[in-house]
């Protein structure tokens, strides 16, 4: 995984988006939809409409980046309002990244003993 800068301000486009798109017209939509600037090094979230592929775009100042990633099993959990962007923190997109809710984290239980 790459590591996410400290301090950089993470964004999710709510409702679902066309996964087909690339990073031209996801950075596109950033600026149209979202109203923002997708070069000034926050990291946009996307989220294609079976819930199970997410796609992220950041400017690093040197170049632009676009990360996938699919589950292949559950969906990533996305907030239900629409219309507007969502701004989480960096602890927030780990979770998300992971398959967790992350609005609720909740720590799993293990059991210390097999058997």
């Amino acid at each position: 995984m790459i590591p996410i800068p400290s301090g950089v301000r993470v964004w999710i486009a709510t409702g679902h988006t066309d996964m087909r798109c690339g990073f031209p017209s996801l950075a596109l939509r950033v600026q149209e939809v979202l109203k923002h600037n997708p070069m000034d090094g926050g990291l946009f979230c996307f989220r294609g409409k079976r819930g199970d592929l997410l796609k992220v775009i950041w400017h690093d100042g040197q170049g632009a980046c676009l990360f996938t990633k699919r589950l292949e099993r559950g969906r990533f959990v996305w907030p239900s309002v629409a219309g507007e962007p969502v701004t989480i923190s960096p602890a927030q997109l780990s979770y998300l990244l992971s398959g967790i809710d992350w609005r609720n984290p909740q720590e799993t239980q293990r059991p210390m003993r097999v058997g």
